[in-house]
């Protein structure tokens, strides 16, 4: 069914300043206008791939439609750097990482993250958290690029290929969690999520997806969802290490393990979560075995 008379006008409204904003128009979606063929347009949509059906191009209908068009155009994978001998940055500082795929900011492609709280040359700022989100983006540029345009930061991805990207010094507060954007630090590995996008990865040569299933958050069990590849959770394993050894973050977990943890909400946890700790609005990294990555990240620590 189309949109009703009352609804027209709100929707309408609102897709165009999103569209202003984004830079995305109604052929995104088939249609010529903003009026009810779009509304309708996006409802399908959103219908098709598990979002909320409202009409409404809000932050996740934009992202998923973004992914769905760099999935039917070309694509040119980002030239990693030589491996080797890496490190990230944390104040200016460089700290050594055990892993051999790094790219910073100023390398490479030199994609550097908005800061939203610049804090050079003042002392460490002493996060206490690390959040992992999933991207739902077909590859850590992608990632970017949709971050970019949405205002939004986060200090690292994790490509496809496991690389980690740094895209912003540990110093300075990214955009990335609300309310706890001040005492943490983020990164977003690359996944696009859903099933569809399966056979792309196999086209561009990264091989399948591990697909995981029957994994459950805020006391609901999702359909099953392309998970992360071996080598993008070793590179997470690297990373928490590293960033512990840097920041002092303890290589610890919340005690809940599929939904909101109260000393994350409140901001008195310290250590490696995922966003749906945070809130029930959020249902990234589920799914992810954090025991597994904190038992590799351990392992790093030993041979430090």
């Amino acid at each position: 069914m189309g949109a009703t008379m009352n609804e027209t006008p709100r929707h309408s409204s609102y897709n165009k300043r999103q569209a202003e904003h984004y830079g995305w128009t109604p052929e995104w979606f088939g249609v010529q206008d903003y009026e009810d063929e779009l509304t309708a347009a996006v409802k399908g949509f959103q219908r098709e791939n598990g979002l909320k059906v409202d009409g409404y191009v809000g932050p996740s209908t934009y992202r998923r439609m973004w992914t769905q068009r760099e999935s039917e155009g070309d694509f040119v994978p980002d030239p990693g750097l030589e491996p080797g001998e890496r490190f990230i940055v944390h104040n200016g500082r460089a700290v050594e990482i055990h892993w051999p795929k790094v790219v910073l900011w100023t390398e490479g492609k030199k994609r550097q993250a908005t800061t939203y709280g610049d804090r050079s040359g003042r002392p460490d700022r002493k996060p206490t958290m690390f959040m992992t989100h999933w991207d739902v983006c077909l590859s850590s540029a992608s990632c970017f690029s949709v971050l970019e345009k949405r205002d939004l930061s986060v200090h690292f991805g994790i490509c496809n290929d496991g690389y980690v990207h740094q895209w912003l010094d540990t110093q300075h507060v990214a955009y990335h969690a609300g309310r706890l954007n001040v005492c943490s630090i983020g990164v977003e590995v690359s996944s696009a999520h859903s099933l569809k996008y399966q056979s792309w990865y196999e086209r561009k040569g990264f091989g399948k997806r591990p697909i995981w299933k029957d994994v459950q958050v805020h006391g609901k069990t999702l359909s099953p969802f392309l998970g992360f590849y071996d080598e993008q959770l070793d590179a997470l394993a690297a990373l928490w290490e590293a960033v512990s050894h840097a920041t002092g973050i303890p290589l610890q977990l919340p005690e809940t393990e599929t939904t909101v943890d109260p000393a994350v909400q409140d901001r008195s946890f310290s250590g490696f979560c995922n966003h749906f700790h945070a809130t029930t609005r959020k249902i990234d990294a589920a799914g992810m075995d954090n025991d597994l990555v904190l038992t590799k990240a351990l392992l790093i620590r030993q041979r430090r």
